[in-house]
């Protein structure tokens, strides 16, 4: 296997370190528009001799498929890892079917609220193009596997497994994450500090949620609805969580049995309000803006400019304090005919990816996942073609190769279940 990995930031960083530790590939061609940080990453592998050859550095424009497929092409890449903001899903989507190599990614081809009523009715939903173009894929042999991070990505395997081996009926699949992470200046003050790509935060808290019923398919309702308190596990506690647009619920119903599916994050009153607020000034608006500069007018995005003025996500991890918790709760009649609630879920210790991999545990969590579905991928355990979700495969592997402990060959991270019925 020959790994083009798309982006060396928060998220691309962390594939690169926790892979490097794992010997199921060839190469990793670290890729970046900087190609500094790209540098950085293997210069950090290279450090504790994890290197070992395979891993090398390269320039790519994620805007132009083109230059994608160039890249893959120059280094014979086999499968192609998106790591970058989901705005340039197409162009890699693009580049890496016309390199003739497999595909995953993190988060979906954009969504377009519906015209006329964006919260009652969908527009064209999170990952509609990539569909789109399943023909495509399946005639050329060739997988894109989409959604494969954790929320989507570990949530939709929870679904896969709840449905194979807990559960004979599911009343709903809801996923929720929530987190006790804190970030402080250096003062020690308590500072606003997104731990995910804020462009992002923004395009699923500010889209109009989508919920999938079994009587009514998919449908949408107004951002930050249905508010409940949903009480997260190792210490993190209850959170109060809100309906966010997210893939979840536009890939489970694919593939898995339910009759509902609900996606809510536990934001907090702050978060929300700032987000409020940015919508309310049009700051949230991706359409480039003509602005006066000193060296006379320029186009910016203000969603460009809000990411710009916020701390990398990447860089907080010193700053940062807590756990955080990805999970699916899970409610239906259990395979003893017996009425079941369940919360799958995982947590990831700051301190522990900290002192582990210097990354923070949010990126961290999130890339955990596609190394594991790339390793299946190689030795075959998991194989399909065409646009696929984590959910279209077994669970099994997935898990237990998870919680497997690194000296046995696994990633020695546990996954919990708490029957909460």
């Amino acid at each position: 296997m020959r790994i083009l990995l798309v982006g060396a930031g928060g998220v691309g960083d962390a594939i690169a370190k926790i892979a490097a530790r794992r010997d199921f590939f060839e190469l990793v061609v670290v890729s970046d528009y900087d190609i500094t940080r790209a540098e950085r990453t293997i210069a950090w592998i290279e450090a504790r001799g994890e290197n070992r050859g395979r891993f090398v550095a390269a320039k790519i424009d994620a805007s132009d498929p083109d230059n994608v497929a160039a890249v893959a092409r120059e280094h014979g890449a086999t499968h192609v890892m998106n790591a970058v903001e989901p705005k340039f899903v197409p162009t890699i989507f693009a580049g890496a079917h016309a390199a003739g190599a497999d595909y995953l990614d993190m988060a979906m081809s954009l969504s377009e609220p519906h015209p006329t009523e964006p919260h009652s009715l969908t527009g064209v939903k999170l990952g509609d193009d990539q569909f789109a173009q399943a023909p495509d894929w399946e005639t050329a042999g060739r997988l894109a596997l989409v959604g494969m991070g954790v929320e989507p990505g570990l949530s939709d395997v929870f679904a896969r497994y709840a449905a194979d081996h807990l559960f004979s009926d599911i009343d709903e699949l809801g996923t929720r994450d929530g987190a006790n992470l804190v970030v402080r200046d250096e003062a020690g003050n308590e500072i606003f500090a997104p731990s995910f790509s804020i462009w992002t935060t923004i395009e699923e808290c500010l889209n109009p949620p989508v919920i999938w019923e079994k009587d009514k398919g998919w449908f949408t309702t107004p951002p930050f609805s249905e508010p409940e308190v949903f009480v997260f596990p190792e210490g993190i506690g209850p959170v109060e969580c809100v309906n966010v647009e997210h893939e979840e619920v536009l890939l489970m119903p694919r593939w898995v049995d339910a009759k509902r599916v609900t996606f809510k994050y536990g934001l907090g009153d702050e978060f929300i309000g700032i987000l409020k607020t940015l919508h309310q000034l049009g700051l949230d608006k991706t359409e480039p803006l003509r602005v006066r500069s000193a060296d006379g007018p320029v186009m910016v995005a203000p969603r460009d400019v809000v990411a710009a003025g916020l701390p990398d996500p990447a860089t907080l991890g010193p700053r940062m304090t807590g756990k955080t918790c990805a999970g699916l709760w899970v409610t239906g009649t259990g395979k003893d005919g017996q009425p079941r609630e369940v919360y799958l879920y995982h947590v990831s210790d700051n301190e522990w990816t900290m002192a582990e991999y210097e990354s923070q545990c949010v990126v961290w969590q999130t890339a955990l996942n596609p190394v594991i579905a790339l390793e299946l991928l190689a030795s075959g355990t998991w194989s399909g073609s065409g646009v696929l979700g984590p959910e279209a495969f077994d669970a099994k592997p997935f898990l237990d190769l998870m919680a497997l402990p690194v000296a046995d060959g696994g990633y020695g991270q546990a996954w919990g279940l708490e029957d909460r019925a």
